[in-house]
C-alpha cells in the first residue's frame, strides 16, 4: 500500500474503531456477558473494508466532507461493521460452517458458548438498523434509502441467500455462473452496499452511484476469489482460519472451478474493470482504486 492510501486506511479505522467503541463501552450488570460477546465479535482483528468502503466512495462523490457528513458516515461504517459482524458469528456456528477459529481466535460460540453468539450476532444485526434510523444530520429520505440498502444487501436478496446457498452447495456440483451467483449474494451485496451507502450520505447523483454500484459489483467479486485462493495458498497461522476448509468441506470455490493461475486472473480481470467503472472520477477517487488493489492482493 502506499503512504497515502495506508494513511487514509488507518484514519479509516481509527474513526470506526472510536465509534463502536463509544457505542458498546465495557460495562458490568444486566446483559454484561451479551455485550462481551458482541464487543469480542466487533473487536476481533477485522481489516473493517466495509466501513473504509463507505468512507472512500462518501469522498469519491463529495466536495471536502463536512463534520455532519463526516458524522453521518461513521454512524454508516458502525452499521455495517455490525452487520458483517453479526453474519461471521452466524456463519461460524456449528450449524452453518462450523468453525472453531476466526482471524486466528476462538469463534464467538467457542469463546462463550452457543446460544450467547446466537444471540451477539441477532443484537449487532438490530443495532445496525437501530444506528442508522438515529443517524444524526439526515433526512427521512436519506435514513430509509440507507436502510433500504442495507436490508437488501443482508437478507433474503443479499447475504442471507447466499449463505443457504452456499449450504446447499456443500457437496454439489456448480458451475461458474452459479458459483458467481452465490458469491454476489454472500460477499458481494454488502460489500455494494457499503459502496452505495457512503455515496448516498454525501450526495451521490444517479449517474455516479451507477458506477459505484459496478464498481462494487466487481470488488465483491474479487474480494471471494481472492479469499478462495488464500484458503489453498497460506497458511491457518497467517488466513487466521483453517486453511483448506472449503476443501475439507468439499464446497465449490473459484480455484476448484477454474484452477489456481486462473483463478488469479479472474481476480485481475475484476480488478481492471473496477477501475475502469471509476474512469470519470477524479482524484478523490484514489482511495477506491487502491482499495480494489488491495482486495486482490491481500495475504489474509
Amino acid at each position: 500500500m502506499s503512504e497515502d492510501f495506508s494513511q487514509f486506511v488507518a484514519e479509516c479505522r481509527q474513526r470506526v474503531d472510536s465509534a463502536l467503541q463509544n457505542l458498546l463501552p465495557v460495562t458490568t450488570g444486566p446483559g454484561e456477558r451479551l455485550r462481551d460477546a458482541m464487543r469480542y465479535s466487533l473487536f476481533n482483528g477485522g481489516k473493517r473494508v466495509r466501513p473504509i468502503l463507505a468512507y472512500a466512495s462518501g469522498l469519491a462523490v463529495g466536495d471536502t466532507l463536512t463534520q455532519a457528513q463526516q458524522a453521518s458516515l461513521d454512524a454508516v461504517a458502525c452499521a455495517l461493521e455490525c452487520v458483517h459482524a453479526y453474519s461471521l458469528v452466524h456463519d461460524d456456528l456449528p450449524a452453518m460452517d462450523d468453525d472453531d477459529l476466526r482471524r486466528g481466535k476462538p469463534t464467538c460460540h467457542i469463546a462463550f458458548d452457543e446460544a450467547t453468539a446466537i444471540l451477539a450476532g441477532d443484537a449487532l444485526q438490530t443495532l445496525a438498523f437501530e444506528l442508522l434510523s438515529d443517524a444524526p444530520h439526515l433526512d427521512a429520505a436519506c435514513k430509509l434509502a440507507l436502510l433500504q440498502q442495507l436490508t437488501r444487501a443482508s437478507g433474503v436478496r443479499g447475504m442471507v441467500l447466499g449463505q443457504a446457498i452456499d449450504l446447499a452447495a456443500v457437496n454439489q456440483q456448480l458451475n461458474l455462473d452459479q458459483l458467481e451467483t452465490m458469491h454476489r449474494h454472500k460477499t458481494g451485496a454488502l460489500i455494494s452496499a457499503s459502496v452505495a451507502m457512503g455515496a448516498i450520505v454525501c450526495g451521490a447523483d444517479a449517474t455516479r452511484l451507477q458506477a459505484l454500484t459496478t464498481y462494487a459489483d466487481a470488488i465483491g467479486l474479487a474480494f471471494q476469489v481472492q479469499d478462495d485462493i488464500l484458503d489453498v495458498t497460506t497458511d491457518t497461522a497467517i488466513l487466521g482460519k483453517q486453511q483448506g476448509a472449503d476443501v475439507a468441506r468439499n464446497k465449490p470455490t473459484y480455484v476448484s472451478l477454474l484452477g489456481l493461475d486462473n483463478a488469479r486472473a479472474k481476480a485481475q480481470e475484476l480488478h481492471q474493470q473496477a477501475l475502469a467503472a471509476l474512469a470519470d472520477f477524479d482524484q478523490r477517487a484514489q482511495p477506491l482504486r487502491a482499495l480494489s488493489a488491495y482486495i486482490i492482493e491481500r495475504s489474509h
